[in-house]
C-alpha cells in the first residue's frame, strides 16, 4: 500500500510545563462546577452547529425545549448556533431557564442570543465535563464529530457507573440507526466490547413529544455520586476534590515529560490473548518499541495489555494511564511506568495530550469516545493534525460508511475533508509507515 505523506503539525493540547495553564484549567473547573451546581432539573441538548433555522431538526429541538421549559426544566446547550440555538430559543420563548456553556474556538463561536445564563470555556474537556455533569437527561440531534464525542462520553460514563443512568434520547432513526447497527455488528458481535444491555442506555425517538416523554417527570436530582456538581462546589469535601483534580493534572503532565516519541494505543479491554487483534497490537507495539518509540495505553487488559506487552518485550518505555475503580487501580503486568487517576475526565485529558500518533483498535463506548474526542480536537484546531490510525477494516468499515455517507454526505454535519482525519488499515507495517511520516523529537 502506498502511503501518501500528509502534512502533520504537532501541537500539544496543553503545554504541561506552563504553570499558569494549570491554574487556568483549575479556574475553569472551579467556576464551572460552581455555575452548574446552581442549576436544577437540567436537560442537555447536543447536535450540529450547522443546522439552519428552516431545518426540521432545528424546529424539533426548538419545540422540544419549549415543552421542557414549560414544565420547569432547565435547558443546557453548548451555547452556539444550530441545534444549540434552537434549544435555547425554545426554552427562552417558553419562559424557562436557558443556559449556554460556550467554547472559544480559533474560528470564533458566538454565543447565541437566546441564553439567559452562560459561561465561556477555553478548554474542551472542562466544558464537556460541565455539559455532561449528571443531568436529568440528554437529547442528541444529528451532529458531527463533537456530537459523537459527547454521546460516547455519556455512554462510557454510564457503562463505567461513574454517572447515574438517566434518560438519553437520540432524535431521528434515519440518522442514528446506522451507528447503532455498527455497535451491534462490530462492538457487540465481533469483539464483545459491549453487551446488548449497553444499547438499552439510550432510546431512538422521532418526535418532540417522544423526546419529552422519555425525559419523564421532575423528581429532584436523580442521583448522588462522586462526580455530581454539588460535590465540587459546596461543603468541606469540595476543597479536597478540587485540589485532588489539580494534583492529578500536575502529576499527569509531569509524567508525560519523561516520555519520548510516544504513541498512544487505544482499544477494548474485553479481548483475550487468542484474539488476532491482541496479536496485532502486540506486534505493532513490539516493532515500534524496537525503533525506540514509547508506548502509552490506558494500562488495563485486552488491547492495552497487548500493546504494553509488546513494548515491554522490546525493552521500550511501556506506560499506563490507569483509572481507579472503588479506589483500586487495575493495571496489567507489562506496564513499566504508570500514573493513576480517580477522575475520568483528567485521565482523558492526559491520554489525549502527549502523542505523535494515535492507533485505535476495536472497542466499545470508551474507545469510541476517545476516538471522536481526538477527531474533534483536530477538526476544531484545538489540537494539531497528527496520524489517527484505525486498525481492522472489518471492524471499522461500518463506522467509516456512517461518517462518509451519513455525516458528510446525507446530513452535512461534517465536511467531506474531515473524513480524511483518520486512516483505516489492516496491517501493522501500514500503520508504522503512517507513523513514520511524523518527524521525531518534536515534543519540547
Amino acid at each position: 500500500m502506498a502511503i501518501k505523506k500528509p502534512f502533520y503539525k504537532y501541537h500539544e493540547p496543553v503545554n504541561y510545563r506552563d504553570t499558569w495553564r494549570i491554574f487556568k484549567i483549575m479556574s475553569e473547573f472551579v467556576e464551572g462546577y460552581q455555575f452548574v451546581a446552581q442549576l436544577h432539573n437540567e436537560v442537555t441538548f447536543f447536535g450540529s452547529a450547522r443546522t439552519k433555522p428552516n431545518d426540521k431538526f432545528y424546529q424539533m429541538a426548538r419545540k422540544t425545549a419549549h415543552l421542557l421549559g414549560k414544565n420547569k426544566y432547565t435547558v443546557i446547550t453548548g451555547g452556539g448556533p444550530g441545534i444549540m440555538e434552537a434549544a435555547n430559543r425554545g426554552a427562552f420563548e417558553a419562559g424557562g431557564e436557558s443556559v449556554g456553556l460556550n467554547i472559544q474556538l480559533p474560528m470564533e463561536q458566538v454565543l447565541n442570543k437566546y441564553t439567559k445564563k452562560s459561561m465561556g470555556f477555553h478548554y474542551f474537556f472542562t466544558r464537556k465535563t460541565m455539559l455532561t455533569a449528571p443531568s436529568h437527561g440528554f437529547l442528541y440531534y444529528p451532529g458531527g464529530f463533537g456530537t459523537m464525542d459527547e454521546f460516547f462520553e455519556v455512554m462510557d460514563m454510564m457503562e463505567l457507573e461513574k454517572m447515574a443512568q438517566v434518560p438519553v434520547g437520540l432524535v431521528d432513526k434515519t440518522f442514528w440507526q446506522p451507528l447503532v447497527d455498527f455497535l451491534e455488528k462490530s462492538s457487540i458481535r465481533e469483539v464483545g466490547a459491549l453487551r446488548h444491555e449497553h444499547l438499552e442506555l439510550f432510546k431512538i425517538v422521532n418526535t418532540p413529544e417522544e423526546a419529552v416523554k422519555i425525559i419523564g417527570k421532575i423528581t429532584g436530582r436523580p442521583h448522588k455520586g462522586e462526580l455530581e456538581p454539588e460535590q465540587f462546589a459546596t461543603g468541606e469535601a469540595a476543597n479536597w476534590r478540587v485540589f485532588r483534580i489539580m494534583s492529578e493534572l500536575v502529576e499527569g503532565f509531569e509524567f508525560l515529560t519523561k516520555l519520548k516519541d510516544d504513541i498512544t494505543i487505544l482499544g477494548t479491554n474485553s479481548i483475550g490473548q487468542n484474539s488476532p487483534y491482541y496479536d496485532m497490537a502486540y506486534n505493532l507495539a513490539h516493532k515500534l518499541g524496537e525503533q525506540k518509540y514509547s508506548i502509552i495505553t490506558g494500562g488495563g487488559g485486552g488491547i492495552m495489555e497487548a500493546a504494553n506487552h509488546g513494548a515491554y518485550d522490546a525493552g521500550a518505555d511501556s506506560a499506563g494511564l490507569n483509572i481507579a475503580f472503588d479506589h483500586q487501580v487495575r493495571a496489567n503486568q507489562y506496564v513499566r511506568s504508570s500514573v493513576s487517576f480517580f477522575f475520568p475526565f483528567v485521565r482523558k485529558l492526559i491520554i489525549t495530550a502527549p502523542s505523535l500518533a494515535f492507533v485505535v483498535f476495536p472497542g466499545g463506548y470508551g474507545t469510541l469516545h476517545q476516538l471522536f474526542e481526538v477527531l474533534t480536537l483536530m477538526q476544531t484546531g484545538k489540537m494539531g493534525r497528527m496520524p489517527m490510525i484505525l486498525m481492522g477494516k472489518k471492524f471499522w468499515d461500518p463506522l467509516d460508511n456512517f461518517i462518509k455517507n451519513v455525516l458528510a454526505k446525507k446530513f452535512g454535519t461534517i465536511h467531506r475533508e474531515d473524513a480524511k482525519l483518520y486512516h483505516i488499515v489492516d496491517k501493522v507495517d501500514e500503520a508504522i509507515k503512517i507513523i513514520k511520516t511524523v518527524p521525531r523529537d518534536i515534543k519540547k
